[in-house]
């Protein structure tokens, strides 16, 4: 019997052993590698699977490109592309050798059919070569927070060393967003451009399906290599919440963002956020030492717990106002950063205006009197 019982132990052991361990399921049926969703406003992760984890990202790398070209202004200004950044594989917008375009049409073939000849003639134009325009985006990566990411390549080309962790790129969907001219080229299905030799008009299909598969998608961008499988970065917004979502080599990233769109949109709710109370500055020379500060729009701020004891606000103004002071005058700011991260910034504006105070005339001393009955003698 003993001998039975150690054999049968001695087997469990070796299945043990041998066997690879089960884990459990993704609760949500995800189907990307690595994922996080984010509440946009505050960039608090509410849901992340290796989320940390540097990966190849494909053409998501566009929206750094894009980002960039749209921050170096001169949208509109006119160019004959370098035929060489022009030469690459993969998707692209249709540029050849000797067109003329703006950096806003690179931008729009960047973001719309994910053009591979559009990001390396963004880079060309901005940096002078590649290697240059990597230097930019690691930078730009940097001052945003991205701490897992190298950026190698401006179109996401697979390059030994490029990627991102999926969190890093929501941190960047999120500056991103805060663009106007990119909010407004990624959240189109399609859009009319010009360029050519001469310049023309055309139409630019967006690659980004979910814009019209799941309601209140804003954007943002598709991507796929071999090595990085299916990637794809949206945002999205309803209700006064705003969140976004990143998955990274994915089976069924469509599905994956609806599913976790569903997941977020029933657990955030947008609360509204008091403003300090009693807020006032100094006047110098005024009929009052002080006026009274308030906002006019409030700030409301998506949370899954009702628990904003992480935002904080800093009031931006300047030490004291010089009279006169006009009502409703803007004055500064109540800027929000939530763990760090700056969230949004409030306008303030003056309650009441506050006139300058008189300046009573000096009594003229004994010189300055003999001095004036002088010069009126002649």
């Amino acid at each position: 019997m003993k001998k039975w019982l150690s054999l049968m132990l001695a087997v469990l052991c070796c299945l043990h052993l041998c066997c690879p361990a089960v884990h459990a399921a993704d609760p949500l049926g995800i189907s990307a590698q690595a994922y996080v969703l984010m509440e946009a406003d505050t960039g608090k992760v509410l849901l992340s699977k290796n989320g940390d984890e540097k990966r190849p990202i494909a053409s998501t790398t566009k929206i750094m490109t894009t980002l960039l070209c749209l921050e170096s202004g001169g949208l509109d200004d006119w160019f004959v592309v370098d035929p060489e950044a022009i030469r690459v594989e993969g998707s692209s917008m249709g540029l050849q050798e000797g067109d003329v375009v703006t950096k806003r049409m690179l931008c729009y073939g960047m973001l719309l059919p994910s053009g591979n000849d559009a990001a390396n003639a963004t880079a060309v134009r901005l940096a002078g070569s590649i290697p240059e325009f990597a230097k930019l985006m690691n930078a730009r990566a940097a001052r945003i927070g991205m701490t897992h990411t190298c950026f190698v390549t401006p179109s996401g080309l697979d390059a030994e060393g490029h990627g991102a962790s999926a969190r890093d790129m929501g941190l960047l969907a999120r500056t991103a967003m805060q663009n106007p001219d990119f909010r407004a080229i990624c959240s189109q299905s399609r859009a009319e451009v010009c360029f050519g030799n001469p310049p023309y008009n055309r139409w630019l299909k967006n690659t980004n399906k979910l814009l019209t598969m799941y309601e209140g998608v804003v954007g943002v961008k598709t991507g796929f290599t071999d090595a990085a499988g299916r990637c794809l970065v949206s945002f999205c917004e309803r209700d006064g919440v705003s969140l976004l979502c990143v998955t990274l080599h994915a089976k069924d990233d469509w599905n994956d963002h609806m599913k976790l769109y569903d997941y977020g949109f029933a657990h955030v709710v947008s609360q509204p956020v008091e403003p300090p109370d009693a807020l006032s500055v100094s006047v110098v020379g005024g009929t009052a030492d002080t006026v009274a500060l308030r906002t006019r729009d409030p700030l409301s701020v998506g949370t899954d717990n009702g628990d904003l004891r992480q935002l904080t606000v800093q009031v931006q103004v300047e030490p004291f106002l010089y009279a006169p002071v006009p009502e409703n005058a803007r004055v500064g700011n109540l800027a929000y950063y939530y763990e760090g991260r700056h969230v949004a910034d409030v306008p303030l504006y003056t309650v009441d205006a506050v006139a300058a105070q008189e300046q009573e005339p000096e009594t003229p001393g004994f010189w300055q009197a003999l001095l004036a009955r002088i010069r009126s003698w002649f």
